[in-house]
């Protein structure tokens, strides 16, 4: 047996919190229970109490908008209300009547929409309204923004559908589109239910828990998710009293804390109930659990917590939130699965674990025979894993974060037809995210003037009503043919901007598409430096943990091919339109969320992480017992291999239920932690991990003494081993 003193400290440890939390196990439980049902009551409080605010702080777009929204209280980063109308063959906007028919038009608009601001081809007499056969036009309203409302407000869109019912111009139907209009149509209106996704996804989880134990102590896990997710809302209630912490955390919490709950709920109740098989009962079973799967939880909810908290050094205040509040989930999930579940095993669990079906006093005879196939197939098998990861990764190279392609907001209704008018026209997408111009009210027709002169753009209009100038100042709006989303549309900001700024100090851009630029400046300038620090942090963590310099090197380095491989996905499916079509019926996004590949980043991190802590740590118990680095590889999987599928799908199961969300942004987030998942738990932890181990061979062990001794660990130096070792 090799020496394994190096985490003796951190098995002592685990030994004696396990031994007070079973001595004062009354104490523990009733502290749970009030913790929990304080949660319960609280949630509603602690989920309104979250922030919807994002933005990007010190960036001309961002600062533009909220001057904007301060003087003119609507637009900048609020779409607009867009009724679009398309006249007869023979008609256009000149003919007799028809600039009347608008200006009633226009005025139903301003009737909807009290405090907007509107302007028109009625009101204006700009042909930036018009296209250039004179015969589509459109109205332009600025609604006063909900602040209640949940992401997209789709209230004013509504209420100008209802207001425009069966109105023409001249006999042509007039469409409203907009962004809120078209995700209205998505069945988007209403803010999505955490309590929803997560009951699903705890309606699979307990599926496969059942699978899994075979007994009734498929609950437990389900209880310790239940307890770690309100003890996380109630500490993040108390959060929200002090800084501002994003919505988002809401997710997080809903998935993550369901996901890494479970996970490590699963770990110690399979390890309990493998030491009850060699013999030992009672608390001493239980100790003897946490002794090896409470210190690989206690590794694997820290790295966890690093994935998220890194998202700190992203210079964005509510990403930041989520970073800080997002760590406190698997810290939470670690502390109820230390002190809890012991306690519910060393009372409960020989009742629960009826009917015995399935025992852990040997491993899956399944998953012992296949670890053996890979590690004497390991070259063919790490090369074929490799290949597949690496052709999804190279995909992920030309992933373009962006804005959501409008195009994908809705696939039929009045929006739509609406959309599908201005782009038929020439005037294009762009008249439903408008560059927004903010200038001294002097200079307002000089910047129209040379916005009008910018390739890329139907035109620019600087409307005269007083509800377009305030405190000295003017906005100039400013149509896209191009949706903003693409790089064409991008291209065309980039051009009004400098246009813009030519004609003289304090004329500022502004818009949903110039904030959307800045946003993604912010986040992907500073990501190079998030990734650094999540990787330097987990390989510390982890090599003190394995007492290894190339096992954790390798664990980061996949965890990272891991997440590459899952935004090829993204790209591939949704941004490429190889896919999406077919499964949802929605065309090629062109692009992405700018929001969606941090989150993905931030969420498969973690969870990946988790699966590689439960393998690596198995497999260095097993070598450190006797076992050479093939029969580690073999038994480590053999003991694993079903834990971690089974976690895993659990998950996927959780995603796949997200991905029913009519939202096209939930179902490209979905489809991206989804498939991250599955190619984590099968092509990696099931084919490149073992491989690769094997291929190592001693060196996996190898940790010297300087190092060994900054990391507060023995040193191990393991000895050449024969073939198949």
């Amino acid at each position: 047996m090799r020496s394994a003193n190096g985490k003796e400290s951190d098995s002592t440890m685990m030994r004696s919190i396990t031994r007070l939390v079973l001595a004062h196990r009354r104490a523990v439980a009733v502290f749970w229970v009030l913790v929990t049902l304080a949660g319960i009551a609280t949630v509603g409080q602690a989920t309104k109490s979250f922030s919807t605010q994002f933005g990007a702080p010190g960036r001309e777009g961002f600062q533009t908008n909220a001057a904007i929204a301060r003087l003119y209280h609507q637009g900048g980063a609020t779409a607009p209300v867009v009724p679009v109308v398309t006249l007869p063959p023979g008609v256009t906007v000149d003919s007799p009547g028809v600039r009347g028919q608008l200006a009633t038009l226009t005025e139903r608009v301003q009737a909807a929409l009290p405090g907007a601001r509107i302007a028109s081809y009625a009101t204006t007499g700009s042909r930036a309204f018009v296209s250039a056969d004179g015969r589509t036009t459109f109205v332009l309203a600025y609604p006063l923004p909900d602040h209640e409302a949940f992401g997209t407000d789709t209230r004013a869109a509504r209420g100008v559908a209802a207001a425009l019912a069966g109105a023409t111009v001249d006999g042509a139907p007039v469409h409203v589109t907009g962004v809120d209009a078209l995700q209205s149509q998505t069945g988007g209106s209403g803010g999505p239910s955490v309590l929803i996704e997560s009951v699903l996804g705890s309606i699979g989880a307990l599926a496969v828990l059942a699978f899994v134990f075979a007994s009734l102590l498929a609950f437990v896990p389900l209880l310790m998710a239940i307890v770690s997710i309100m003890s996380t809302f109630l500490v993040l209630w108390g959060l929200a009293s002090v800084t501002a912490v994003s919505f988002i955390v809401e997710f997080l919490v809903g998935l993550i804390g369901l996901g890494v709950a479970i996970d490590y709920s699963l770990l110690v109740v399979v390890r309990w109930r493998e030491e009850r098989a060699r013999g030992f009962e009672g608390d001493e079973a239980v100790i003897r659990a946490m002794e090896t799967a409470g210190r690989a939880v206690a590794f694997s909810g820290t790295t966890v917590a690093i994935g998220l908290l890194a998202m700190v050094v992203l210079p964005l205040p509510f990403l930041r939130s989520i970073g800080y509040a997002g760590m406190l989930i698997p810290l939470v999930s670690v502390i109820v699965a230390t002190t809890l579940l012991p306690i519910v095993l060393a009372s409960a669990g020989a009742r629960l674990d009826w009917p015995h079906v399935r025992s852990e006093d040997r491993a899956s005879g399944a998953w012992t025979r296949w670890a053996g196939l890979v590690v004497r197939r390991r070259w063919p098998a790490a090369t074929a894993a490799l290949a597949l990861l690496a052709a999804l990764a190279v995909a992920a190279t030309s992933l373009q974060p962006g804005q959501a392609n409008l195009n994908t907001l809705s696939r039929g209704g009045d929006a739509r037809a609406g959309l599908g008018a201005l782009e038929r026209s020439g005037i294009g997408a762009g008249a439903l995210t408008p560059i927004e111009v903010l200038t001294p009210a002097d200079r307002a027709v000089a910047v129209q003037r040379a916005l009008a002169r910018v390739p890329g753009l139907h035109g620019a209009a600087a409307p005269a009503g007083p509800e377009w100038h305030r405190g000295g100042t003017a906005i100039v709006d400013a149509f896209e043919v191009s949706d903003g989303s693409t790089a064409a549309g991008q291209a065309t900001i980039d051009r009004a901007r400098a246009a813009a700024h030519a004609v003289g100090p304090g004329v500022r851009v502004g818009g949903t598409g110039a904030e959307n630029e800045d946003f993604v400046s912010a986040i992907y300038g500073s990501f190079p430096e998030m990734i650094a620090l999540i990787s330097v942090l987990t390989y510390l963590l982890l090599a003190r943990a394995f007492r290894s310099l190339l096992l954790p090197l390798k664990a980061v380095a996949l965890n990272v091919l891991s997440v590459g491989a899952a935004w090829g996905v993204i790209t591939l499916v949704w941004q490429d339109g190889h896919g999406s079509r077919a499964l949802w019926g929605i065309p090629a996004t062109h692009s992405v969320s700018a929001w969606i590949p941090l989150m993905v980043f931030a969420f498969l991190f973690g969870l990946s992480m988790d699966y590689e802590v439960f393998i690596l740590a198995r497999m260095r118990e097993e070598y450190d017992a006797g076992s050479g680095t093939d029969g580690a590889v073999v038994r480590g999987i053999g003991r694993t291999g079903r834990l971690v599928t089974s976690a895993a799908l659990i998950l996927f199961l959780a995603f796949v239920s997200m991905a029913t969300a009519p939202n096209t942004d939930v179902k490209v987030f979905a489809t991206g932690l989804a498939a991250g998942i599955m190619l984590d738990a099968t092509v990696i932890r099931a084919l490149l991990v073992p491989a690769v181990v094997s291929l190592f061979g001693r060196w996996n062990w190898w940790l010297p003494a300087r190092p060994a001794r900054l990391l507060r660990v023995d040193p191990s130096l393991p000895a050449a081993e024969g073939a198949g070792g």
